[in-house]
């Protein structure tokens, strides 16, 4: 299994899980953050919480098989660029099992 992480930008983030939805990925997790690195949006501003200078971005996790990551990091790049410069990040990392809480179940295959 393949997780992947994507930071982007707020107004894509509606584009990229209907399109992640239409494709067959229903669980997905997104939450909101603060980031900061070699590009500074147009009003950024210093956080309220941390002391650096942030850009709002939020962060969509979600966890597939093998064969379906490639797929699902094409539709995050398709439907979460935009023409300026700063759009964000994905990391592709290997999960080695998951186990359904309720249950005990792996979903190693």
């Amino acid at each position: 299994m393949k997780e992947i992480k994507a930071f982007i930008k707020p107004k894509r983030v509606q584009k990229v899980t209907e399109a992640l939805s239409n494709s067959g990925f229903k669980s997905m997790t997104l939450s909101q953050g603060e980031g900061t690195g070699a590009f500074k949006a147009k009003g950024a501003s210093p956080s309220l919480d941390f002391r650096v200078t942030d850009s709002p971005v939020v962060k969509l996790e979600l966890v597939c098989q093998n064969e379906e990551a490639q797929l699902a990091i094409n539709i995050i790049l398709e439907n979460g660029k935009t023409p300026n410069p700063g759009d964000g990040i994905i990391y592709l990392s290997h999960i080695e099992d998951a186990f359904r809480i309720k249950t005990g179940e792996s979903f190693k295959r």
